[in-house]
């Protein structure tokens, strides 16, 4: 099993889906650049958190 996600991780996490859904991809590196992109998130950890999150439910919508 995975780790829980807290509530403000998903909700950056869908906010930044429903804004710039187009952008992201299944690839957790492309990903965690455009996060880098997006936002103003400082710590590196929660930007990895959050890029790993969207590359999840990008993956999930696909199937």
């Amino acid at each position: 099993m995975g780790r829980i996600k807290t509530r403000p991780i998903k909700a950056i996490s869908m906010d930044l889906l429903e804004t710039y859904r187009e952008n992201f991809s299944t690839e957790y590196e492309h990903n965690k650049a455009k996060v880098m992109e997006f936002t103003d998130v400082k710590s590196k950890k929660l930007r990895n958190i959050i890029a790993g999150y969207i590359t999840r439910m990008v993956k999930a919508e696909a199937q």
